[in-house]
């Protein structure tokens, strides 16, 4: 069984730092894809960042220069390093990954618990 486990979440001053972490464990054949997304209270889940395993990567307008992903394959984990924030990133971020488990040649799509950030003084 697959899971993505999330952690680094908080609440944080405005201009403060955070780092979201997420490891997938269990019967992984390959990571293909991982990243993070956000959903506010009232609002639909939005991309923040994602990677491929490939290195390609793509940022939301309203992070780029503030937020940077990036990918350990070896651990098949991701982190998202968050500079300068704003009381409008405060939302819930999720872990996804798209994988392919060991058990099918299909890839499939999975999702962390969620871990709330909140920009606030």
């Amino acid at each position: 069984q697959v899971q993505l486990v999330e952690s680094g979440g908080g609440l944080v001053q405005p201009g403060g730092s955070l780092r979201l972490s997420c490891a997938a464990s269990g019967s992984i054949f390959r990571v293909n894809r991982m990243g993070w997304y956000r959903q506010a209270p009232g609002n639909q889940r939005e991309l923040v960042a994602r990677v491929t395993n490939g290195g390609r990567i793509n940022y939301a307008d309203s992070v780029k220069g503030r937020f940077t992903i990036s990918r350990d394959n070896a651990k098949n984990t991701v982190y998202l390093q968050m500079n300068d924030l704003k009381p409008e990133d405060t939302a819930v971020y999720y872990c996804n990954a798209g994988l392919l488990p060991s058990s099918s040649m299909l890839e499939h799509d999975y999702w962390g618990q969620g871990t709330q950030v909140t920009v606030s003084s």
